[in-house]
């Protein structure tokens, strides 16, 4: 079994095989993280008499609205800065292959961004300037019954793909798993999932990516972020953006209906 390593300070620079070595042992079994400690009832509910939209995703919320619907980097304080870029271990350890299709559909999910489905209609990136984690948290653009269905189907992830392996484009086998993860009690639906990317180099250097997922559909829209490094993830984070963003997503679309 691989012992989980949390170095701090960890570089992003990968190795010749796309990686960034973490020495140890460490265990793909991974905790579920704790639910936020006081969570949030339903903040928001469809009018009786909707309002009809313009665009064919059913939002109400024009583009300056859903760029302002995003968290930011002072929501979640130090040590969250704008993000640099693009993580290295997306195409290290993302851009994989497995023989079980909806396994599969998971991985390209997560390499593509498209948890909810589709291209996000606006995104932001942060970066933990101290474990070298990356948040990434988008709005989405597809109406609210392809919400609830990729909802549905995240949800069946943790018994269809609980444990599977994965090959990447150097050749490196992965042990992945999947895991259900509490998120707060906010919007209309959400669902939340912990995901393990394991893997060992031929040179004997091993590898651990975690990820927390989660989506949420408030009303009409939906937004869905991960939480992902090769060290630390602080689950607060995650908690805490979900938190925030349903809570803001929810009051930009009430200032939205007031303003009609």
């Amino acid at each position: 079994m691989i012992a989980e390593i949390r170095p701090r300070g960890l570089l992003l620079s990968l190795t010749a095989v796309g990686l960034l070595a973490v020495g140890g042992c460490a265990a793909l079994g991974l905790r579920h993280p704790a639910t936020a400690p006081y969570p949030l009832p339903t903040i928001d509910r469809p009018s009786s008499t909707p309002k009809s939209s313009a665009r064919t995703d059913g939002s109400s919320l024009s583009d300056e609205q859903a760029q302002a619907a995003l968290i930011t980097q002072s929501d979640l304080g130090a040590p969250w800065t704008a993000t640099r870029g693009a993580a290295t271990w997306r195409d290290g350890l993302l851009k994989a292959t497995t023989s079980v299709a909806e396994c599969q559909r998971l991985l390209d999910a997560l390499y593509s961004d498209e948890l909810l489905g589709g291209p996000a209609r606006v995104t932001v990136g942060l970066d933990d300037a101290d474990t070298e984690a990356q948040l990434r948290y988008q709005i989405g653009a597809r109406r609210p019954a392809d919400v609830d269905a990729a909802l549905a189907w995240l949800a069946t992830l943790p018994a269809h793909c609980a444990e599977f392996t994965a090959t990447t484009e150097t050749g490196l086998q992965e042990d992945v798993r999947v895991m259900d993860a509490p998120l707060p009690e906010v919007g209309d639906a959400r669902q939340g999932l912990r995901v393990s990317v394991g893997a060992m180099s031929p040179q004997g250097q091993e590898y651990l990516l975690t990820m927390d997922l989660a989506a949420v559909r408030v009303g009409e829209d939906a937004f869905a972020l991960t939480n992902a490094g090769l060290a630390d993830v602080p689950n607060d984070a995650t908690q805490a953006a979900v938190q925030i963003g349903a809570l803001r997503l929810a009051d930009i679309r009430r200032q939205g209906r007031a303003q009609v």
